[in-house]
């Protein structure tokens, strides 16, 4: 079996056998196939797709790569929930302590931010001493003693997924519907969940833009899923506008402190619940949406949730303190409002523009390399709908440099579109369930 005729046969949109994906996947993790040549193959992929019996293979050879992790002596129900991506989502913060004071373990691998969206381990680390570097036996013995616990992605867990990923970014690869759809649920099913939340992003600041994308996606990671065995249900949520109120790293740890002390922003904090309640329906620890809502709910308002989330900060060796003194996180030097120039509605936001304004003040990162600043970030004080006067501000910076603050400002200001018309369509935050 030769990788040139397999790159000629998907070059020619032919399918590919069982044992042809076996080779690829198993020779390329083992530095057998060259990078020039899986270059050459993913970009076949990009232009032709793959089959549901090629992608099943995929995502199966991918996930079988590495380590599966064995989750049977858990003996709560297992479930966990994938977000991909967008601006301000930092739902995972506050979600998975709350669905796991319901009795209902929640194993999460999470990851690091790139280009205009944020990662959950970056906002888990500016936590003061939060580590998200786990060996397995510490991932295994804290989701057993308290049910949650938010990691990184071990060497040994899908390395397929690692290395293909690396060479997707530089190729140009990476908005490849069955090629997302294998990334993620490979590292998801090597996790050893009974049950997985997607939470799909659709609009101008989502990997997603176009609708139709998104649920392509759902579907093909959905139909994944079950085909496994797994309990599956995608949803697809709107990302036209940031989500929350706060967009940095340990910003969003402060906010999703106060989402659990039920202070939170009002639309981040009804899609926390949502997707919460949803998990506890996937779980089988409940068997309608009105109770699971109303159990979320009354962990939320108890501060069940809240108690879990520091737990699980001091069991990840963070300081637990900043549960009560959100001043002990990383704070920036400066906090300027960008103000508006003009009266009217807020009819548009550019929402990648505004990650990209977060990534400029060093909240993100560009190049995987790059380094974060912990501290600095966007507060946005106006969404869609909203009214805003001349001289009001939209947005409130917090940075360190001023030189960047002028650049993430300028950016801000070409992002909001404001009218003397008040947006006429409905915003929802869920727009469909697939399952």
């Amino acid at each position: 079996m030769r990788m040139y005729d397999i790159i000629i046969k998907k070059r020619n949109n032919q399918p590919l056998t069982n044992e042809e994906i076996k080779f690829i996947v198993s020779g390329y993790v083992n530095g057998i196939i060259p990078d020039y040549q899986m270059s050459a193959l993913l970009m076949a992929i990009y232009f032709n797709g793959m089959t549901d019996d090629e992608l099943a293979q995929f995502t199966l050879s991918m996930t079988q790569s590495g380590k599966i992790f064995d989750l049977s002596h858990i003996s709560k129900p297992k479930v966990d929930k994938h977000s991909t991506g967008g601006v301000g989502d930092g739902v995972s913060l506050s979600l998975a302590p709350l669905v796991a004071s319901c009795d209902v373990a929640v194993p999460m691998i999470s990851g690091r931010g790139l280009g205009h969206t944020g990662g959950t381990l970056d906002k888990l680390e500016s936590i003061p001493g939060f580590t998200v570097n786990l060996s397995d036996k510490e991932f295994f013995e804290q989701l057993d003693n308290i049910g949650v616990v938010i990691a990184g992605q071990t060497d040994d867990l899908v390395p397929a997924d690692k290395k293909i990923y690396a060479l997707r970014d530089t190729t140009a690869t990476v908005d490849s519907i069955p090629l997302i759809a294998a990334s993620i649920m490979s590292k998801k099913l090597a996790e050893g969940t009974d049950a997985l939340l997607l939470d799909v992003k659709t609009g101008n600041g989502a990997f997603m833009e176009n609708y139709n994308d998104a649920v392509s996606l759902a579907k093909t990671m959905v139909k994944i899923g079950k085909d496994c065995g797994k309990k599956m249900l995608a949803l697809i949520t709107d990302m036209n506008q940031p989500l929350g109120e706060y967009i940095g790293n340990a910003l969003e740890v402060y906010q999703a402190i106060k989402i659990l002390k039920n202070e939170g922003p009002k639309d981040i904090t009804e899609l926390v619940i949502y997707e919460s309640a949803k998990m506890l329906i996937l779980a089988g620890v409940e068997k309608n949406f009105d109770t699971a809502k109303n159990r979320i709910i009354s962990n939320l308002t108890s501060g069940k949730g809240l108690e879990k989330f520091k737990k699980l900060i001091e069991v990840q060796k963070g300081n637990p303190k900043i549960v009560d003194n959100p001043e002990l996180l990383p704070q920036a030097q400066y906090c300027e409002p960008v103000t508006s120039t003009i009266s009217g509605f807020v009819s548009h936001i550019d929402t990648k523009a505004i990650g990209f304004a977060c990534c400029i003040l060093g909240a993100g990162r560009e190049k995987i390399t790059d380094r974060i600043d912990h501290s600095v970030g966007l507060r946005i004080v106006k969404k869609l709908g909203d009214y805003v006067h001349t001289g009001e501000p939209i947005v409130y910076i917090y940075y360190n440099d001023k030189t960047k603050f002028e650049k993430a400002k300028n950016l801000i200001l070409s992002s909001f579109s404001i009218t003397e018309q008040k947006l006429g369509k409905q915003i929802n935050l869920v727009y469909e369930e697939i399952s």
